[in-house]
């Protein structure tokens, strides 16, 4: 990155992809070519970067959808199993449903390298913008070790779902939301934790452009693997209108009711937000001094909000 006036510009090197955000990007590419003889086979507005299509809808927006990806995956699928994944599901994964509880047969070599095939091409759309297959994947990478024919059935149906959803498209909405109708409470921690404020990095460049809004919704699965009794946790991290990282895992521990499983998700999803405010003031994003994270646990909320709450 480098400054250039009041912004920032910047290039984003991912092995021998590029991609930059320029305000003469055509100077920057003839520099490439005639000063350091880079063969550079395409360059222009980003249209195809990394297995993502980029292009503007009708109001301009730029939107980003894995559509060639998906297509690509559905010819592998194709000379793997010798027809195409049926696009009449409508969820990745049955409600309800327990792959960890499957008991049918074993695959076979072929088989199992078939499965491992398509669970590194899901992982990679989900990359790329479908995150509504995460936790599907997710759950169906944990059977590596032994997996069976009932497994491999449900990865199918999961290409079957993407093949479906070919169309869903990221946009990227750059207004700030509007949160002046939220309830503001202020508690007094500091007989707890004393006077305390965000610990800011003070090597991060001067912040320029536009200020940011970030906004966060967590759940939990309570006992989403019925072996283990670990539950699941989901986030979704929003930059202004623009889902921008997702998160679907199982958590390390075991927790019985929804309040504990709820609160590690919570906690989890804390983290995850310090770190993305300290990747984004490295990259010189002015950040607004509040984010909002959304859950559905109002007990958690009570908690980890209100110093004299009781534990529920």
């Amino acid at each position: 990155m480098r400054r250039n006036g009041e912004q920032y510009e910047y290039i984003a090197v991912y092995v021998d992809n590029i991609a930059f955000a320029l305000y003469d990007p055509q100077t920057f590419i003839n520099t490439l070519k005639n000063k350091y003889n880079f063969k550079i086979k395409e360059a222009g507005p980003l249209a195809f970067h990394l297995g993502a299509d980029f292009f503007r809808d009708s109001e301009g927006t730029l939107c980003m959808a894995p559509q060639k990806y998906i297509k690509r995956l559905t010819a592998s699928y194709e000379k793997m199993f010798g027809e195409k994944p049926s696009a009449k599901m409508y969820s990745p994964l049955e409600k309800g449903d327990h792959p960890e509880l499957d008991d049918s047969e074993l695959l076979d070599t072929n088989g199992i390298q078939q499965y491992q095939s398509l669970i590194g091409s899901m992982q990679w759309a989900i990359s790329l913008g479908q995150f509504d297959i995460a936790t599907a994947v997710m759950s169906m990478s944990s059977f590596r070790a032994t997996l069976r024919q009932g497994h491999l059935k449900r990865l199918q149906q999961i290409c079957g779902y993407l093949v479906k959803m070919k169309h869903a498209t990221l946009r990227f909405r750059v207004h700030e939301p509007d949160y002046s109708d939220l309830p503001v409470k202020q508690y007094d921690w500091s007989s707890t934790y004393g006077e305390i404020s965000e610990l800011l990095p003070d090597d991060a460049p001067e912040p320029l452009g536009k200020h940011v809004t970030l906004t966060h919704y967590v759940d939990a699965n309570l006992f989403h693997d019925a072996l283990t009794g670990r539950s699941v946790t989901g986030i979704l991290h929003m930059l202004n209108a623009t889902p921008i990282d997702w998160y679907s895992k199982k958590q390390a521990t075991v927790e019985t009711a929804t309040y504990g499983s709820e609160f590690v998700a919570a906690r989890i999803c804390i983290e995850q937000i310090i770190d993305l405010r300290t990747t984004l003031r490295y990259l010189g994003v002015p950040i607004r001094e509040q984010s909002y994270m959304f859950g559905d646990n109002e007990s958690v909320a009570n908690s980890s909000s209100i110093p004299h709450a009781k534990l529920h």
